[in-house]
């Protein structure tokens, strides 16, 4: 099956000072509370479809298999495997 690039979800990992930057009307997100935080609440994932929202132009944009190495990864803060 063909897949359009342009309608896969896009990932980007933000500090938690830029979430009242967020315009909820423009991700897949629709308030703080439905936002995914890193385990020490400094980051947070955003995710959209299509083209980038200018409130997060120059973020690093990850693929989903990107994002979930990222995420599965210890080291990098967002799961804990002694819970």
């Amino acid at each position: 099956m063909f897949l359009n690039k342009d309608m896969e979800k896009k990932y980007v990992i933000i500090n938690k000072n830029m979430v009242e930057a967020i315009d909820f009307k423009q991700v897949i997100e629709t308030s703080k509370s439905t936002l995914r935080y890193s385990l020490d609440g400094s980051q947070t994932i955003v995710k959209f479809i299509g083209k980038i929202p200018s409130f997060l132009e120059g973020e690093t944009i990850y693929s989903h298999s990107e994002i979930i190495e990222i995420i599965n990864n210890p080291d990098n803060g967002w799961i804990d495997l002694n819970e």
